[in-house]
């Protein structure tokens, strides 16, 4: 059985029951328990081999199961990947399922288990700051590195934002790119112990269920996880307190003075510890100061250079990982066209632009944020 349909959720939006209140957002599985009339015979059907019933089952599920098999990879292909794995796993073994858990939570744990796998073959995703020292101001960076496996960003239009209000803040941090970034650091397995008991709220019973471990394993790399997590995220009191509106209204404010070249005004944006990053590029800058002045000097890479500010460069508005983001487009040669050259991903905080994440030289973003060909 192959499954249709796209899994990024772009057919099938994420469902949310106003029925539930649901207190780790909106990927959370119900609550364990047993099945509606429906939900059984939908079972029983597919049991006995009816793909239409397997497709009624699982179409709910997976733009959620994209999201959570998003924060094990670190990456919307990876996840593309592993969902597909998920639900071809799920069709042949589908009479394995005893039905003590709900089918939704019985998907997550088969998605859990495909995106282990999938890690034993994969280096995990780096980020720039991990793995560097801020540079001088002014330095030069050196080619971008081939061999390195670098996180990526996730569009808002993936989401499913159909969920309660009350689920927003939590949705919000847990999908942001300080928690990917965090998470990424750590070993598989505390990783999936860490998505299914924090984020998805799983007793420990549960995940040890899932992931073929005792309880008190589960204990043991969920604390080692969150002592991880506590040393790689600083404290995010004031991160998360602006609002859509604010978002937009710097956004809008960054873009204006990028393509103007005013440096001084998007200087003003910046925190004072503000960082610029450029995946697939290891050297990143820290501070207005340096971030202005590498944005402002010469460069020997000609697309990196007109990538930085005036009249060769266009930004247009978009959203990732619940942050406010931007297509960067480049002048063509012939000055007849801009061209897609990065996805720049604002982190914010009370004092300003926190980072600026600049996810360059991968053409494939941009139909991934549905952003057009040229600008």
């Amino acid at each position: 059985m192959t499954p249709t349909a796209d899994s990024f959720g772009r057919t099938d939006s994420a469902r949310c029951d106003r029925r539930e209140k649901r207190a780790g957002g909106p990927t959370n599985p119900r609550p364990e328990g047993r099945h509606t009339d429906m939900s059984e015979l939908l079972v029983e059907h597919a049991r006995a081999g009816s793909e239409r019933a397997f497709e009624e089952l699982v179409s709910p599920h997976r733009p959620e199961l994209h999201v959570h098999c998003y924060r094990m990879l670190g990456s919307a292909e990876d996840a593309e990947d592993a969902v597909q794995e998920t639900l071809l796993r799920a069709w042949t073994r589908i009479g394995q399922y005893a039905g003590t858990s709900t089918f939704r939570a019985w998907l997550y744990a088969v998605a859990t288990n495909a995106c282990l796998d999938a890690l034993r073959r994969r280096k995990r995703r780096l980020w720039p700051t991990h793995i560097s020292e801020a540079a001088e101001a002014g330095t030069v960076p050196p080619g971008a590195p081939t061999d390195i496996p670098w996180l990526q960003p996730y569009p808002d239009s993936l989401l499913g934002q159909a969920c309660s209000a009350e689920d927003s803040v939590l949705a919000r941090e847990r999908i942001q790119l300080a928690f990917l970034t965090a998470i990424q650091q750590l070993p598989p397995r505390q990783r999936a112990v860490l998505l299914l008991c924090d984020v998805l709220s799983w007793p420990a019973k549960q995940a040890a269920t899932a992931l073929d471990m005792t309880p008190t394993a589960v204990y043991s790399a969920l604390h080692r996880a969150q002592a991880t997590l506590a040393a790689h995220i600083p404290d995010r009191a004031d991160t998360l307190t602006s609002s859509t509106d604010t978002d937009r209204t710097t956004l809008q404010k960054l873009v204006q003075a990028w393509e103007a070249a005013d440096m001084d005004a998007l200087a003003s944006l910046l925190a004072d510890d503000a960082r610029l990053v450029m995946p697939p590029y290891r050297t990143w800058y820290r501070g207005p100061a340096a971030i202005a002045t590498f944005l402002a000097s010469p460069m020997p890479d000609d697309s990196l250079a007109r990538a930085k500010v005036g009249s060769h460069i266009r930004l247009l508005p978009t959203a990732a990982n619940n942050q406010p983001a931007f297509g960067l487009y480049l002048r063509s040669a012939d000055h007849t066209r801009y061209e897609p050259f990065g996805i720049g991903v604002l982190t914010l905080d009370t004092a300003g632009i926190h980072e600026i994440a600049v996810f360059m030289l991968n053409p494939a973003l941009f139909d991934l944020f549905d952003l057009p060909a040229a600008a």
